[in-house]
């Protein structure tokens, strides 16, 4: 389960951006083609910040939703999934959004 260092990093990140001030929410940006998976990230928010001064904050998780381009025909789509095929039946795609995993806002009190 990758998500636990991925969480264990962002906390650690914000911690350290926060100087020790509590934060009682925290904002993130999961992309769908990043290859998290969100509860399991939510799961282990909880482990990861007990003892901490983000022990308590809400995680409010977005998944922005993946798009790609055709290098053969030219378009634009969207992909909700890992199966990276355009419309036409091309595979020779770039994925262009979806990946990201960001941190997009965090709440002190």
């Amino acid at each position: 389960m990758h998500e636990l260092s991925i969480c264990q990093s962002v906390v650690d990140a914000v911690l350290d951006r926060t100087g020790g001030a509590r934060v009682t929410e925290l904002r993130l940006d999961v992309g769908r083609l990043s290859g998290v998976v969100p509860d399991a990230l939510r799961f282990c928010f909880e482990l990861v910040t007990e003892g901490t001064p983000m022990a308590g904050a809400e995680l409010r998780i977005e998944e922005p939703a993946g798009r790609a381009h055709c290098r053969g025909c030219g378009a634009d789509f969207a992909v909700d999934d890992l199966v990276l095929l355009c419309p036409c039946g091309s595979a020779d795609v770039a994925v262009t959004a979806g990946r990201d995993l960001l941190v997009r806002s965090v709440e002190v009190a």
